[in-house]
């Protein structure tokens, strides 16, 4: 059973930085894509960003020139900088084993627990 973990979230002021890291474990090919997505109270969960073993580097619009994705073999990070409020929520970290890059939800069947991500003065 593939598994993700996250890291690197936290409490922070608006204009910080955070950087979140996905390690991964129990499988034995190559992820295909691995993506992060993020939830805030009371919404519903939003892609963020996906990285293919590839090269491949997708961002959301919203974030792109605040966030970055890195990837390197199965281990993913998002650099997060000049953090607003309305960046809080808790991201997740997810893959897949096959398929096509996808910013869907329900197209990851392997998820983190998430990282708690809060930006507040």
């Amino acid at each position: 059973q593939v598994q993700l973990v996250e890291s690197g979230g936290g409490l922070v002021e608006p204009g910080g930085s955070l950087r979140l890291s996905c390690t991964t474990s129990g499988h034995s090919s190559t992820l295909k894509s691995m993506a992060w997505f993020r939830q805030a109270s009371g919404k519903e969960r939003e892609y963020v960003s996906v990285a293919t073993p590839g090269g491949g580097r997708i961002i959301k619009l919203s974030v792109k020139d605040r966030f970055t994705i890195s990837r390197d073999n199965n281990t993913v990070w998002l650099q997060m900088n000049s953090l607003e409020p309305e960046d809080t929520a808790r991201y997740f970290c997810a893959a897949r084993l096959a398929g096509p890059t996808t910013a869907y939800p329900d197209d990851y069947p392997f998820w983190g627990r998430g990282t708690q991500v809060a930006v507040s003065a």
